[in-house]
């Protein structure tokens, strides 16, 4: 895959989480993605991934702003760095109680791709920053 081929890739991963359209958002990955959760496990495959969306969305509504991404030479690898505006809307097991709290954090994400498609993600922010921000400690 070309550099910019990759690059726009990963821009339309982003604009498409923006849109709230699960379906063609989950239709940018390979049937066998990995998917690195941040400070947590690795799931594999669009299913869990999906279930994994729902989750989320039932918890947060976040919008990812300023995103700048960096592609390896061959079209294989790709970053991402970028700020997610979010809101808290009902609480996440294991974690702070929502009242609909408003964050901006800092993240970053690390890509395989494959095929076209995205076969990797890794998502990666500061956890305690974000409980400080909800919590207000």
């Amino acid at each position: 895959m070309s550099v910019e081929t990759a690059r726009t890739l990963i821009e339309t991963y982003y604009r498409t989480f923006n849109s709230g359209d699960r379906e063609a958002f989950l239709a940018l990955l390979t049937d066998d993605v990995v998917h690195d959760i941040n400070q947590g496990g690795s799931e594999s495959g669009v299913a869990p991934f999906r279930a994994f969306l729902h989750r989320m969305d039932s918890c947060y509504r976040e919008d990812i702003r300023d995103v700048v991404v960096m592609v390896n030479e061959d079209g294989s690898r790709a970053a991402a760095e970028f700020v997610v505006h979010g809101t808290y809307l009902s609480t996440d097991d294991g974690l702070p109680e929502a009242h609909g709290q408003g964050y901006v954090l800092p993240a970053g994400a690390f890509f395989t791709l494959r095929d076209g498609k995205v076969a990797r993600i890794s998502n990666f922010y500061n956890l305690p920053e974000w409980t400080r921000q909800v919590t207000g400690k």
